[in-house]
């Protein structure tokens, strides 16, 4: 692999390179792909429209990259390992060769149903393989995918199908997640009843489900594949034109479409893989993100498939049929690479060892967390039972809006922290910067982050909204894109995101973070996971009201709610001890396992009325739960 940093030396020379000569350094990176014609131009930027340009008049298709190029060489090799929900489900697997086949296939079906480059679809999918077909025949034909999350409630759904007009959506009749099935056919006829732009459904045979085909809307998958042969050109793309829309959920108001380019978005993602993962080739890579999320987009398809990579799927959920299951699926494909969240990591943690303890575990090599800071607890716990202290951990952070990871230890090459995502990769300048936008220079200092140049996967515009784009992210703070975080840059010049800035409680004039607030609870040892947010405070002006989540019910909470907050005292101080503690069975949590704080927020403030929607919850049903605890 022409790209991989392979020491820590060579890390830092390439990062000077990426900084003194940032054009010269990522077309060098460029020239590692196929292109359809050379780029005049390697960048044109401001960040005061935002008006950002990569690989200026290059033109690629990068479904090419992803499949075409690897026949050669790889068509035999494994692309994708699929695991199924129910362990005695067969796995599937997919060669580069029938991948390749098998995305020609589906573009021509999407050809025939009148898509072309440029149009919008809307996915809406289980994990099976065919979602990550769909994805890259979308992108094979230049039609732009939009990939919602299969867990999704219709009105989700139809927000984001009517935002960016689709014409098309592919789905399932069902899906399955865990012990419940999920009606994904009927959630889109209810959504469609709000969305007049849609012409086509195609729906792929999952669950054996009944439902309802409307005539000349409604097609069969299997259907529609057996009119197409496997023989489809790509369609020639421009670098910047418009790869995928990935919408976030916003707190308030109508979700935010994040638009994502080709040619800077290959490059970028490719990139950050090989080094970050430090992919040997044959190993096996297993992330177990949705493809419904930005991680899913970036490191179990596009990213993986443009290095050759193997790159498993993973249809179920972490505790089905037992806590165990990551564990056996680990064993029993040989992952070499295993990249998973933080809050997988803790609710697996509080199962106990006795559901790892069965399995070796000992093809592992590189292990890495991903959506969210990890805390020290759970690190040394995953370091300890899962890497068995021989696998480096990645905590890599990102945001969707960033398209690849952006600042993360290098496994193996990368001096690791508990807690810190450690240090930019190549070609991404962090500045810190206070409240009025002025930098904050050195270390041991504490800021805003912002990014100062852009990378390549930047974020192009929100779709349809282009001063949305500029609000949120570019408007704050002059000539800086702002990552909505705070962050914490050591005496080593480590960075440790400390949370949302808007997560930044300020007790008695000291601005304390909640996730380090959090992290210093979860050190209690029966403290599962917990989370902190403001209230108005008469005292202090604001503070701090911790909602956790106990491994066991103790009837004496009393002398619980006393040793958190020693606790607390004993890892951050007593400036930072909560003021109230509410114990709960759960978290308000996206599906991606993101805590809605927002929702917390206003139950702390004692805003019980308007906590906006809860639909798209993990489990709505915690949100009353916590409403009936509340501490006046």
């Amino acid at each position: 692999m022409p790209n991989r940093i392979t020491s820590f030396d060579e890390y830092k020379r390439e990062y000077q390179r990426s900084v003194e000569n940032p054009e010269a350094f990522w077309a060098a990176k460029a020239d590692a792909f196929q292109w359809k014609q050379k780029w005049d131009k390697v960048l044109e930027w401001n960040f005061t429209e935002p008006d950002v340009k990569w690989f200026l008049n290059g033109k690629l298709n990068i479904t090419e990259n992803c499949l075409d190029r690897h026949l050669k060489d790889k068509g035999d090799q494994q692309a994708i390992i699929w695991e199924p929900n129910n362990p005695d489900e067969k796995f599937r697997t997919l060669t580069y060769k029938e991948l390749h086949a098998e995305v020609c296939r589906f573009a021509n079906v999407l050809k025939n149903n009148g898509a072309k480059k440029g149009d919008r679809i809307c996915i809406y999918m289980p994990m099976v393989p065919e979602l990550a077909i769909a994805v890259l025949a979308c992108a094979r034909i230049g039609a732009i995918h939009s990939v919602v999350f299969g867990g999704f409630s219709f009105q989700s759904l139809a927000d984001r199908i009517h935002d960016a007009s689709c014409s098309l959506v592919i789905t399932a009749d069902g899906g399955f997640r865990g012990a419940k099935d999920i009606a994904l056919k009927s959630i889109v006829d209810e959504a469609l009843l709000q969305c007049d732009s849609v012409k086509k459904v195609i729906v792929l045979k999952r669950t054996n489900t009944a439902v309802i085909m409307k005539p000349d809307r409604d097609l069969w998958w299997h259907d529609e594949i057996q009119k197409v042969n496997d023989d489809c050109a790509a369609e020639v793309m421009d670098s910047e034109d418009e790869l995928f829309i990935l919408y976030t959920s916003g707190s308030t108001g109508k979700p935010k479409g994040v638009v994502h380019s080709s040619g800077g978005y290959m490059v970028y993602t490719a990139y950050t893989f090989e080094n970050v993962f430090q992919y040997n080739q044959g190993d096996v890579y297993w992330c177990t993100a949705d493809i419904g999320w930005v991680t899913g987009h970036s490191y179990l398809v596009y990213g993986p498939l443009l290095c050759g990579a193997t790159t498993l799927m993973f249809e179920g959920i972490p505790t089905f049929p037992d806590a165990g299951r990551f564990w056996n699926v680990i064993d029993k494909h040989k992952v070499n690479i295993f990249y998973t969240a933080p809050t997988a990591i803790r609710s697996l943690e509080a199962m106990g060892l006795d559901f790892v303890k069965p399995y070796k575990l000992n093809s592992l090599r590189v292990l890495g967390t991903v959506g969210e800071p990890i805390n020290e607890e759970a690190w040394q716990w995953y370091h300890k039972n899962i890497g068995k202290e021989k696998c480096p951990i990645v905590d890599t952070w990102w945001q969707t809006e960033t398209g690849g990871i952006m600042i993360s230890p290098l496994a193996g090459i990368t001096k690791t922290k508990p807690s810190f995502a450690t240090l930019p990769l190549p070609g991404i300048q962090p500045v810190l910067v206070d409240e009025k936008g002025n930098e904050i220079v050195g270390n041991n200092v504490e800021g805003r982050l912002c990014i100062k140049f852009p990378w390549p996967a930047i974020i192009r515009t929100t779709y349809g909204n282009h001063q949305r784009c500029f609000e949120n992210y570019f408007s704050q703070f002059k000539n800086l894109y702002f990552t909505g975080d705070g962050c914490r840059r050591d005496e080593d010049g480590y960075y440790r995101i400390t949370g949302r800035v808007d997560d930044v409680i300020k007790v008695s004039g000291h601005l304390l973070g909640t996730a380090e607030i959090e992290n210093a609870i979860n050190e209690h040892p029966d403290i599962v996971e917990s989370a902190v947010v403001g209230f108005p405070h008469d005292i202090k002006g604001w503070g701090i009201y911790a909602f956790v989540i106990p491994e066991h019910q103790r009837s004496d909470t009393d002398q619980l709610k006393k040793e958190i907050i020693e606790t607390v005292s004993k890892y951050m101080g007593a400036i930072a001890k909560p003021d109230k503690i509410q114990i709960v069975k759960g978290l308000p949590k996206t599906r991606s396992g993101k805590i809605m704080r927002r929702i917390l927020r206003k139950i702390a403030e004692g805003e019980m009325s308007n906590l906006g929607d809860t639909s798209t919850l993990l489990d709505p049903s915690v949100v009353e739960e916590i409403k009936t605890g509340a501490i006046k």
